[in-house]
């Protein structure tokens, strides 16, 4: 099962308030439904999206539901439930502000639709198992969006969404409208908002295990760029040690700075700090890091002035 159907399987199970059932089925029937003054067709993949629908009818309105299913041609290759009811449908159609008393469509539902803050949940609970998709968190993308049909529908749920400082976004898509929430904060804020709480447990103990592992990958990018920093760092003092070597020999050299010509051609590739600690305890005398770090500083003032002297003399 998709993320997004565990989703809509949880939220259509939440016990509600008449009003909160009111603003839902509104939010259902002006997202999802096709209609005439003769009859309210809704159809869903979901079996629990259709049951709660057919309840919604039965408890709110007490009107017959045929359902009916039928095999969806897509790959998913889920049954289709159509619900179809035929009686007070004038009636149902004004009472959930979807028509007026006049049969004329109504741009957006009025206002005691989703008057209350729980109302406005409940709406958006509607749109989400109407218009709804959330991208497994598991995924390489967080991702939200509810794809409206009506332009005027589409502003009226984003700015519920944002009521709930959401900060929802809306584009045109294939001649919808996709209200859309990339935050991954606020992805979890809308789930909570929906009270879908297992979702929102699975989302977050996902999100954390990804935040870890991205957490990971770059302290280990972070080590692996000072590994290959202090490599390179190695290589110049070897090279620069080498050509003191050809051009004067170590003996040129005081004995500190000579000490750790040796043992950065006897441990090439440590670390100055790990070198200053091998120094000090294979000698007996003390190094710090600073100290060693200020000998090879001379060593490289000595190769830049051998490089210079040879190009003169070229």
């Amino acid at each position: 099962m998709s993320f997004t159907a565990s989703i809509k399987d949880e939220i259509s199970k939440l016990e509600m308030t008449k009003s909160e059932n009111i603003a839902c089925l509104s939010a259902i029937i002006r997202n999802n439904a096709k209609y005439s003054d003769k009859y309210i067709e809704i159809a869903t993949e979901n079996g629990n999206v259709a049951k709660r629908i057919y309840t919604f009818f039965k408890d709110i309105y007490n009107v017959t539901v045929d359902i009916d299913t039928k095999k969806n041609n897509t790959f998913n290759r889920n049954n289709i439930y159509i619900l179809t009811i035929t009686d007070k449908v004038n009636i149902i159609l004004d009472d959930l502000s979807v028509i007026d008393k006049d049969g004329n469509y109504l741009d957006m539902p009025k206002e005691y639709i989703a008057s209350s803050s729980d109302e406005a949940r409940a709406y958006l609970r509607g749109v989400f198992l109407s218009k709804g998709s959330i991208n497994d968190p598991k995924t390489s993308r967080y991702h939200l969006e509810l794809l409206i049909d009506q332009k005027y529908e589409s502003v009226f749920v984003q700015r519920l969404l944002n009521q709930f400082s959401l900060n929802s976004k809306i584009i045109m898509r294939d001649n919808k409208y996709m209200i859309y929430i990339k935050d991954s904060e606020k992805i979890g804020d809308f789930l909570r908002l929906i009270s879908a709480s297992n979702a929102v447990l699975y989302y977050e103990d996902i999100k954390i295990l990804r935040e870890q592992k991205n957490m990971t990958n770059r302290l280990n990018n972070c080590e692996q760029a000072n590994i290959d920093k202090i490599i390179a760092t190695c290589n110049e003092q070897i090279k620069d040690i080498e050509l003191i070597t050809n051009e004067l020999g170590l003996d040129f050299l005081d004995d500190k700075i000579k000490e750790a010509c040796i043992y950065r051609l006897k441990y090439p590739e440590t670390s100055l700090l790990e070198l200053s600690e091998i120094i000090s305890l294979e000698t007996g005398n003390a190094i710090t890091k600073s100290g060693l770090n200020h000998r090879f500083r001379k060593i490289k003032e000595i190769a830049k002035k051998i490089e210079e002297s040879k190009k003169e003399d070229g």
